[in-house]
């Protein structure tokens, strides 16, 4: 098979590739027998998702007179009729069974290939317990579409079941950060932050309207538009220069996107009311999120707007103005830094009923240690902790009392409540439940010292990853239990699950499949078909073997049953078994140790008719049997003897942590990834050319290559391709000679096997012009050039480089520092220049406008005719530029390209 691509950005020799399709996939179901005794299957699929769906078996069954009944090898499973040790119905291995008189023995040798797992339900709905910390709310989720919304957010929550609100949202539009391809919904977006704002404005320019106009949220609700010409904002090439010079800072005072990808009415719920919005997917650190809204007044017939919609006339790439409610810039003292709400937590769970749902708030104090559901001092010296937060201010009937019982009121996305049983989410009906909230009300009542105890204000005015480092004030706990649907079908979250190995048993007795229940083995369910059982609320157990789909630790199982037939009504049976683990290190974590567990047991069984207890029944009046009575005796013991594997020690040691992955690094060495520099903004004192929009920009760069030398090449002494005019005098050279590990490693190197480091080489040359500058005269910014050509004054010039790091939310990600190694330029005597360079690093939002003119410089943007017309591209100081949105990152495969 050939495959020929005429992409330019490939070697020509990669464009042309050959390969050979074998066609190798095979699937074949093989059924082979010898005489009566010896059975051979297989069933085998090269394309089978998971390797349990191939089976392989051989067996040899003796007759009924030999003392070897059964020779089984490959897939073969151990059933056992006990329920306290219930053998394995997936396993691979040998497999023995023998008969001596009235004793059968059964031995088996194999690897298990399941794994066992139980599951509760009582009245057809299985019960979970949740416990969250009060720093796991659910954040870049959820939030409130302006700072009205939010300050009322409380009051129109006091009276629950009623929403006290005078609004009702009519139309709403949210747009986001377009991850991926470009969809039909797309649009450009300028979002402004003060935008709708009357009473928290972030920029001092801004100032409120006065009343009325000034109350509700309207685009007109400040002066924003009077400092900022909406014309000039539409395009999004000059946007970040034209606000910069209006003194708005991007990522604070607004935010650009292009291409922004509108929401569509299932990806988002919101709240007419209390005007939030709840986002089915967390928003990534770098995605902005932006809305436009229309409401109304109850009362009031005019309709007040906030940004603007997709279908009010603004077409082509002209930008929308909307409300920003979040940037890629995390500033916790940027008002919308409040919009998102703090107050909401995740039970990880769908469809929560109401009934037996349990939630309680706790608090782990350090006096006793043990989490409690009350304070022990002050004003709510044991008072429900779920009444303080106001999640408990009504009884059953929704009246206005207390009954120590969560207020389940659902809908709160879209409605106004406490919970949204749909996806499991709960909603305090307050902002700040344990940081302001809990402050103010302490405070209020005199208890500053409390508040100041109590009170986890860093919760909501730090990142979450910063509030955690304050463990001291995380004492909150949100704990409780709930019922997922109730039903007649049990989910066993396992595909595929082996015939036989699902038991059932209600209240500890055993039920029976096909006639209490059955099982779809494939889709994993089981459904309870003897309705009484559902109807008495029973616990119902479900035990089963799920086959391990990525199970990568070996488990052997071996052991020895033994069945004696004392008659034919009466059985015993013994069984002994060891599950042995085989770690893939001898280093294990705690939690995942490795285990060496015994256990064995004996049964028995007893069943008889019996004909006094028929006749006893019959003697009753009125009542004549119609069948025989039986009397049945069944009993068990067993005894577990847990072990470890001695591939741990004799100890069984394992480690809470070995400290060896605390350390993780970003390797920034690969020259690949690293891209010619902007002018770094905002440091006039070095860079007083940064705001230009000239060809000035440019006429302080000086040259500068970064590169990594191969050392296959240069430093091999037998190669014998390295250039002849580069002697071995040169590579010694310190600027470019070749760095071995052990010179900056602080770990131990064997002897003969230190390695070359992959060195990143920059070099730096600060009197030759760099890339796009055209200075000549001295001007302003730039001291000219000399006769020669050279660069004047070399030490005001400057080169750089950049380069994306995909981790952008340092502080989630704990980094702490840059580790470099820079070769000592003065390590060759002394130089002519002591004084050395400086070396600058800037972290954060950097400008990748190269070329300052905010545009786009991309090759398969401009026309592939001969003869382009001016209207296929657009002219700027530095050249020709696309003048079309870059929806593809690719060349077109017209001819002529």
């Amino acid at each position: 098979m050939s495959n020929t691509r005429d992409d330019p950005t490939l070697d020509v020799r990669q464009r042309s590739q050959t390969n050979f399709d074998f066609q190798e996939n095979i699937q074949m179901n093989v059924i082979a027998k010898i005489g009566d005794k010896i059975e051979f299957r297989t069933n085998y699929n090269t394309e089978a998702t998971f390797d349990f769906e191939n089976k392989l078996n051989l067996r040899y069954e003796g007759d009924e007179d030999e003392i070897l009944q059964l020779v089984e090898a490959g897939d073969v499973n151990l059933p056992l009729n006990s329920t306290l040790i219930t053998g394995s119905q997936s396993l691979f291995g040998i497999k023995t069974k023998m008969r001596f008189g009235k004793v059968t023995v059964t031995t088996i040798f194999s690897e298990q290939e399941s794994e066992t797992s139980t599951i509760t339900v009582q009245g057809g709905a299985q019960t979970h317990d949740f416990l969250l910390k009060a720093d796991e709310y659910e954040s870049d989720k959820h939030f409130f579409i302006s700072h009205y919304f939010r300050d009322n957010y409380q009051d129109a929550l006091r009276d629950l079941p009623i929403v006290s609100s005078s609004i009702n949202i009519t139309k709403i539009e949210v747009w986001v950060t377009n991850i991926g391809s470009a969809v039909t919904e797309n649009r450009n977006i300028v979002a402004f932050t003060d935008i709708g704002e009357n009473r928290v404005i972030f920029n001092n320019q801004v100032q409120p309207r006065t009343f009325p106009r000034a109350y509700y949220p309207d685009t007109q609700s400040n002066n924003l538009f009077d400092i900022v010409d909406s014309s000039k904002v539409r395009n999004l090439d000059g946007i970040n220069n034209y606000l910069l010079s209006e003194g708005f800072l991007p990522g604070e005072d607004f935010s650009k996107v292009e291409l922004a990808r509108k929401l569509g009415p299932s990806e988002y719920s919101f709240n007419s009311k209390l005007g939030f919005i709840s986002l089915n997917s967390r928003l990534n650190e770098n995605q902005t999120l932006a809305i436009a809204y229309q409401y109304q007044v109850i009362g009031d017939s005019s309709v007040l707007q906030v940004g603007e919609f997709s279908d009010e006339g603004i077409t082509g790439q002209d930008a929308l103005i909307v409300k920003l409610l979040k940037s890629t810039h995390v500033n916790t003292l940027n008002p919308i830094w409040d919009l998102m709400m703090k107050n909401v937590y995740s039970l990880s769970a769908y469809q929560v009923n109401r009934e037996d749902f349990t939630l309680n708030i706790l608090y782990s104090g350090d006096e006793n240690g043990v989490p409690t559901g009350y304070f022990e001092e002050g004003p709510f010296n044991g008072k429900p902790l779920i009444q303080v937060f106001n999640l408990d201010n009504l009884n059953n009937q929704q009246n206005p009392v207390p009954d120590g019982v969560f207020d389940f009121l659902d809908n709160a996305t879209t409605q106004g409540g406490t919970i949204n049983s749909s996806n499991g989410r709960i909603f305090f009906p307050v902002l700040e439940p344990f940081g302001s909230y809990l402050s103010k009300a302490l405070d209020s009542l005199g208890y500053s010292d409390l508040a100041e105890k109590y009170g986890y204000d860093s919760l909501y005015t730090l990142t979450k990853t910063g509030a955690q480092q304050y463990a001291e004030k995380n004492k909150f706990l949100i704990s409780g239990y709930y019922k997922s649907q109730s039903g007649s079908e049990i989910s066993l979250n396992a595909l595929n699950v082996p015939q036989g190995s699902v038991t059932v048993t209600a209240g500890g007795v055993p039920l029976s499949e096909n006639v209490d229940y059955t099982v779809d083995y494939t889709l994993g369910r089981v459904k309870i078909i003897n309705e009484g059982i559902l109807n008495s609320g029973t616990p119902i157990n479900v035990k089963l073997e799920s086959n391990s789909m990525f199970s990568i630790q070996t488990k052997r199982l071996m052991g020895t049953h033994v069945d004696f037939d004392l008659s034919r009504d009466f059985h015993i049976g013994g069984t002994l078994l060891n599950l042995h683990e085989r770690p893939l290190t001898q280093k294990v974590n705690y939690g995942n140790d490795p285990i060496s567990n015994t256990i064995w047991g004996m049964d028995y069984s007893y069943q008889t008719e019996s004909r006094f207890i028929t006749k006893l029944v019959d003697a009753l009046p009125f009542i004549s049997t119609s069948a025989k009575s039986n009397i049945a005796v069944d009993g068990e013991f067993a005894h577990f003897i847990p072990g470890h594997s001695k591939a741990v020690g004799s100890t069984g040691t394992s480690y809470i942590d070995d400290f060896e992955g605390t350390k993780s690094t970003i390797d920034m060495k690969n020259f690949g990834t690293w891209f010619l520099a902007s002018t770094p903004q905002f440091q006039d004192n070095l860079f007083p050319e940064a705001q230009d929009t000239s060809l000035a920009y440019g006429y302080n760069r000086a040259k500068l290559s970064w590169y990594t030398i191969d050392p296959s090449v240069f430093y091999d002494k037998n190669s014998n391709i390295r250039p002849e005019n580069i002697t071995n005098d040169e590579l010694s050279d310190n600027f470019v000679r070749q760095i071995l590990e052990d010179e900056v490693s602080d770990r131990d190197i064997p002897n003969g096997e230190s390695m070359n480091i992959s060195v990143l080489n920059v070099a730096y040359y600060p009197e030759i012009r760099g890339p796009y500058n055209y200075d000549v005269t001295p001007t302003n910014f730039s001291a000219g050039i000399n006769a020669n050509g050279t660069l004047n004054e070399p030490q005001s010039r400057w080169g750089g480089m950049m380069r994306k790091i995909e981790t952008s939310d340092f502080e989630a990600a704990n980094i702490e520092y840059i580790e470099f190694w820079v070769m000592n330029p003065f390590a060759d005597g002394e130089a002519s220049n002591i004084g050395g360079g400086d070396l600058y690093f800037n972290l954060g939002d950097i400008s990748e406008d190269v070329l300052k003119d905010s545009r786009k410089a991309y090759e398969h943007g401009l026309p592939i005719t001969v003869n382009p017309t001016i209207d296929d591209f657009d002219t700027t100081k530095w050249g020709r530029v696309p003048n079309k949105l870059d929806l593809v990152q690719s060349f077109s495969n017209e001819a002529g390209a």
